[in-house]
C-alpha cells in the first residue's frame, strides 16, 4: 500500500509492528478507525451546529425528546436509555438546555420525586430547524461509499454494537 493510501490507523499499526512486532494490532483496523471516525464525525457535527448555538450533546437530547412524539417529554431514565451520551454529559446538556429555555423540567405525573424533561416550544422549533442540517452532515460523511457498502457497513456495525458489552 502506498503512503497516500494509508490512514492514521495504518501508520499507528506500522509503528507498533516496528517497535513491538509480537503485538497483534489487527483489531485496531476496526476499533481504532471507529474511535477516530467518531471523534471526527462529532467535530463535524459540532461545527455545523455552531450556527444554532448547540453542542452535539444538546442536539442529542433535543432530538430524543422530539422523536419521542407528543407531548415530547421523557423522564430521566427514559431519556438516558435513548441518548448517545454519558450521564454526566446528559446532566450538563440538560443544564445548558434549561438555561436556554429549550426544555422545561416538571414533576413527573407518575412519580413526583422525578422531574420529567419536556421540549419547550422554542426547543421544538430549534430542533426542527437543526436536525436536517445534522442529517445532511451525516450523508456527506458517507457520500464516498456506494449504497451497498453503506448497507453492509451499517449491518456490520449493528452486529458489533449488539454483541459488544459495556466497558469494551
Amino acid at each position: 500500500m502506498t503512503d497516500d493510501k494509508k490512514d492514521l490507523i495504518d501508520r499507528i499499526r506500522s509503528d507498533w509492528a516496528r517497535e513491538r512486532p509480537e503485538l497483534d494490532t489487527s483489531a485496531m483496523e476496526i476499533i481504532g478507525r471507529i474511535i477516530h471516525l467518531g471523534g471526527t464525525f462529532r467535530s463535524q457535527a459540532d461545527q455545523a451546529l455552531k450556527g444554532f448555538d448547540l453542542h452535539y450533546s444538546d442536539l442529542d437530547v433535543l432530538a430524543t425528546l422530539r422523536r419521542s412524539g407528543a407531548p415530547y417529554q421523557l423522564n430521566p431514565t427514559e431519556l438516558m436509555k435513548s441518548v448517545l451520551l454519558t450521564s454526566g454529559a446528559m446532566t450538563a446538556a440538560l443544564g445548558r438546555l434549561g438555561r436556554a429555555d429549550l426544555i422545561t423540567r416538571r414533576p413527573d405525573a407518575s412519580d413526583g420525586r422525578v422531574r420529567a424533561v419536556r421540549l419547550s416550544a422554542k426547543g421544538h422549533a430549534l430542533i426542527d430547524e437543526a436536525i436536517p442540517v445534522r442529517f445532511q452532515i451525516a450523508r456527506e460523511a458517507v457520500a464516498e461509499l456506494l449504497q451497498d457498502d453503506r448497507q453492509r457497513l451499517g449491518d456490520l456495525l449493528r452486529k458489533l454494537s449488539l454483541t459488544t458489552g459495556p466497558g469494551v
